[in-house]
């Protein structure tokens, strides 16, 4: 059997055409999912790129590992230690390590390592390829790689091809010359001119007037994107943006699926369409952003399809990304590894029944350092660092009656914060117990993350220290977009940026 990973970044499953979206983004994805199994509540442990990607090779939750943010101590995995013998545990215990173990043949068509200094990202695969621009390609410079990679192995047995598009990541770059495949399909109901108008009163990076995290976007330079979203116009030019994004790539699939169809190995080919984490588009009041530990970010897709798999599968239960690695190896006769955090679906997707977990913690230190609960209908998300955004400690969202999470009801639903807090609690006492026996220290880098200033997008050092100067400019942009009351604010909840 040959294995094809697809990996959309920031691909928001509410986005696609075959989850329940109004508009026709995903036409290639849509078949597969119809003749596949399309899972619906499968979610990033760790969120977003670098702490997702090293979850799913690895098996293992940020906790475990160390990598749950963007810079410092936590963007690079815990020392082994000791235990470390010619190869590490990343190579040694990682998914590609098992595959090569079991006679594939794994290959990457990814920059990721590089763009993040991830090189563990890469450990166990036989094949790199570096498309070079550190996540600045557009598809279109993917493609031909790709191309040539399907002409030289596709025919041959027992691959596993992992590839990168990273055209659904802001900013919006797709090629003029592709049109607008999105003119004239209606937004989502939920998109009127009061949410506008809610929008734009609020504050923090990636909101709606901070389109570029701490100010204008740069449409000059991306002119499918917008400088900020107050108006009904700019809006739909905006999610016209990210869905058309969506819709290129598309037909990049479709390219793959034609090349081995036209090989003859399409129906001995599992195909599996994910992403490393979603995208908060309106969601939280967040756009174009993966920064939270919510439903937006670290909802992810997954569709897969191909031999074994039963045609025509919702699955409606709750899985983790790094659940994949042992899924994989049941589904290939393997054993799983012992130190994965992982817990196989393979049943679901081969017969279609219900092995699902009873609930899901998701973590996010890169932008804010939040860890949440998913449970039932709900969402409990629990702040530690708010990021520079208007976030309460505790927040809980009934997503079946508020997808966008607009309305934090924690306050009103006392016993449901505090099980979520129980099962949040319960979580981190199972984890810590296993790094007890696995690990070389009994340390959760959330908290190293929280001592070394805090998340590397909204910390006292990293991006905004380095790149935007420091909080203060940020303080003035508010007062002179009409946002004075978000400014004080944050000077109320975080003086110590004024002081660095």
């Amino acid at each position: 059997m040959r294995i094809l990973y697809l990996d959309l970044d920031a691909l928001n499953p509410k986005h696609l055409s075959c989850y329940g979206y109004c508009r026709p983004t995903s036409p290639t994805i849509d078949a597969l999912a119809a003749r596949g199994v399309r899972c619906t509540n499968v979610y990033a442990s760790d969120a977003p790129c670098l702490p997702s990607r090293t979850a799913f090779y690895s098996g293992r939750h940020g906790i475990h590992t160390g990598v749950v943010g963007h810079s410092g101590t936590a963007a690079d995995p815990k020392p082994q230690g000791r235990s470390r013998g010619f190869k590490d545990w990343f190579t040694e215990q990682g998914l590609a390590t098992r595959l090569t173990r079991a006679g594939y043949h794994t290959a990457m068509i990814s920059p990721f390592g590089d763009r993040h200094s991830a090189h563990h990202f890469y450990a166990g695969f036989r094949e790199i390829h570096n498309t070079g621009k550190s996540g600045g390609e557009v598809a279109f410079e993917v493609q031909p790689v790709v191309e040539r990679w399907l002409d030289q192995n596709a025919a041959d047995d027992h691959w596993y091809l992992h590839i990168n598009y990273w055209d659904i990541h802001t900013p919006y770059r797709t090629p003029l010359d592709y049109g607008d495949p999105m003119e004239g399909q209606p937004l989502p109901a939920f998109f009127t001119d009061e949410v506008v108008e809610r929008h734009m009163k609020r504050y923090g990076p990636h909101s709606a007037m901070d389109l570029g995290m701490y100010g204008d976007d740069n449409p000059e330079r991306f002119p499918r994107t917008v400088d900020r979203i107050d108006s009904m116009a700019k809006l739909r030019k905006w999610i016209d943006a990210y869905d058309t994004a969506i819709h290129y790539v598309d037909t990049q699939v479709k390219a793959i699926l034609d090349r081995l169809e036209s090989a003859g190995v399409l129906d001995d080919t599992l195909i599996v369409v994910s992403a490393d984490h979603g995208e908060n588009q309106g969601v939280l009041g967040i756009y174009g952003e993966h920064a939270t530990a919510d439903e937006g970010t670290c909802n992810i897709p997954m569709i897969v399809a191909g031999p074994g798999v039963k045609a025509g599968v919702v699955d409606e239960g709750l899985h983790y990304n790094l659940d994949f690695a042992p899924t994989l190896m049941d589904m290939l006769g393997q054993e799983s590894c012992p130190v994965w955090d992982g817990q196989s679906y393979a049943a679901t997707l081969t017969e279609g029944t219900d092995t699902g977990r009873d609930d899901l913690v998701v973590s996010q230190c890169c932008h804010v350092c939040q860890r949440s609960v998913r449970f039932g209908d709900w969402i409990y998300i629990r702040t530690y660092h708010d990021g520079l955004h208007p976030f309460p400690q505790e927040m809980l969202f009934n997503l079946e009656d508020d997808p966008y999470e607009q309305d934090n009801v924690a306050e009103t639903n006392p016993e449901l914060c505090r099980e979520g807090a129980w099962r949040l609690s319960r979580w981190h006492d199972a984890q810590m117990q296993k790094m007890v026996l696995n690990a070389t220290d009994v340390v959760d880098p959330l908290w190293t993350v929280m001592r070394e200033g805090g998340p590397e997008h909204a910390g006292t050092r990293g991006s905004l220290q380095g790149h935007w100067g420091g909080l203060q400019p940020y303080l003035d942009r508010l007062e002179a977009t009409g946002r004075a009351d978000g400014a004080a604010a944050l000077r109320e909840r975080h003086p110590e940026y004024l002081e660095v």
